[in-house]
């Protein structure tokens, strides 16, 4: 019989604006935003670092400082000791659920105790690799895998989605808009504070303590005056060899026009960030004395078309909700990542969900995403929304490259 995996607490960074000169964040190590998560939960709850079975962190990009097993590397630098073993893992945009979900199973199965799970991206370092270029899902030097699946700019997708679906310009800048005002009040109010964590510079000095990307000024008809971006994608060649954009959509949609509704103001934020979850067996917690604020119902992974790549969480949740064995109903606060708005848009519609139960506190769009940071940010999210509201179960799922969707249920205790 498997035992319970229960989440004892969680921490996160503040998302910096993912810009060099513009971004508080910008400047410092992504080991350094991570070693502040780790060494938080460390500091609250006074874990014995020799005593953690393995540190499990998300990172998307890993390559050059982000590169050599960032986990590992991390609590190294944030002076854990050297017993504590660390791994890196990717999947795309939901890595950081995914490591949650792994340190969960792994405690579930018995083979562990204490796991801390995250991940983190500095946008503001990965735009400077993307610049190099090479390698992903564009690879020229695998062009095999382009004709199996062409797979084109997650935007590019974004787009294709809202005219497969019907879903409309206005629609996703309203979603777009209420991002930013949920943002805008759950900051006002503090509801992120029992998470977040400040970073300081190498000299001790502060070098952020809130979000920093949130527009609260933004307004519908400021939405509507912008330019749609992944139109202007369209054109560009992808590698050398010529091909571009258009002709990779057009190997799937030959015949389709494109409504562009896609722009910098409903599409998640670029941005600097980190963010971890300690998890615990019940037996070391007890032993602990720590109390458990909630344990893991259930976990899935789900995976469709790569080149539409982000229609997955809907069926992600369905297929959670079967495994927890419940419904939609049983449910009290969703999170979907906001990557693009059609995709909380869809996932709402899909699952005729109640849109004041899911990202009741903004999303991406307004408050960033920092790719393989974010899921565990969210957990973190809804689990302090629950405690808020008093209210029992959250799911939270997320799109990611490649047609993946990972979910997670928990449930207060």
């Amino acid at each position: 019989m498997t035992r319970e995996a229960w989440i004892i607490d969680t921490a996160r960074t503040p998302r910096g604006i993912g810009k060099v000169g513009r971004g508080s964040l910008a400047h410092l190590h992504p080991q350094h935003l991570s070693a502040t998560v780790l060494n938080a939960l460390k500091a609250r709850n006074g874990i014995d670092t020799a005593a953690v079975d393995d540190v499990i962190w998300g990172c998307s990009a890993q390559r050059g400082k982000q590169g050599s097993c960032i986990a590992r590397m991390s609590l190294l630098a944030a002076g854990w000791d050297t017993r504590a073993s660390g791994v890196t893992l990717d999947r795309f945009c939901g890595s950081g659920i995914t490591s949650v979900n792994m340190a969960a199973a792994s405690i579930m199965s018995g083979m562990e105790d204490l796991v801390v799970a995250g991940g983190v991206e500095m946008m503001s370092y990965t735009a400077q690799l993307a610049a190099q270029g090479g390698g992903g899902m564009l690879d020229a030097g695998n062009l095999r895998l382009r004709e199996l699946h062409p797979q084109p700019h997650q935007g590019i997708c974004a787009d294709v989605i809202a005219t497969l679906e019907g879903i409309t310009r206005e629609q996703v800048d309203g979603l777009a808009f209420e991002s930013q005002q949920r943002a805008k009040a759950a900051l006002e109010n503090g509801h992120f504070a029992k998470s977040v964590v400040p970073v300081f510079n190498e000299d001790g000095t502060l070098a952020l303590d809130r979000d920093e990307f949130p527009r609260p000024q933004t307004t519908l008809e400021g939405l509507a005056q912008l330019p749609p971006v992944f139109e202007t994608f369209m054109p560009l060649p992808v590698d050398e060899s010529g091909e571009t954009f258009d002709s990779i959509v057009r190997r799937t949609y030959p015949d389709l026009r494109i409504n562009h509704v896609h722009h910098a103001g409903n599409s998640s934020g670029v941005v600097d960030g980190s963010g971890g979850v300690l998890l615990a067996s019940p037996e070391y917690a007890k032993a602990q004395g720590w109390k458990p604020r909630a344990r893991i119902v259930a976990m899935a992974n789900a995976a469709g078309s790569p080149e539409l790549m982000l229609n997955e969480p809907v069926p992600a949740a369905r297929k959670v909700l079967k495994k927890a064995g419940m419904s939609l109903s049983d449910i009290d606060l969703f999170e979907v990542n906001e990557a693009f708005a059609v995709v909380a848009y869809k996932f709402m519609r899909d699952l005729e969900l109640d849109p004041a139960k899911v990202n009741v506190n903004g999303g991406a769009i307004a408050l960033g995403h920092p790719i393989a940071g974010t899921g565990s940010i969210l957990i973190g999210t809804i689990l302090d929304e629950l405690e808020r509201r008093d209210l029992a179960t959250g799911l939270v799922t997320m799109c990611a490259a490649g047609g993946m969707a990972p979910a997670i249920i928990i449930e207060r205790i």
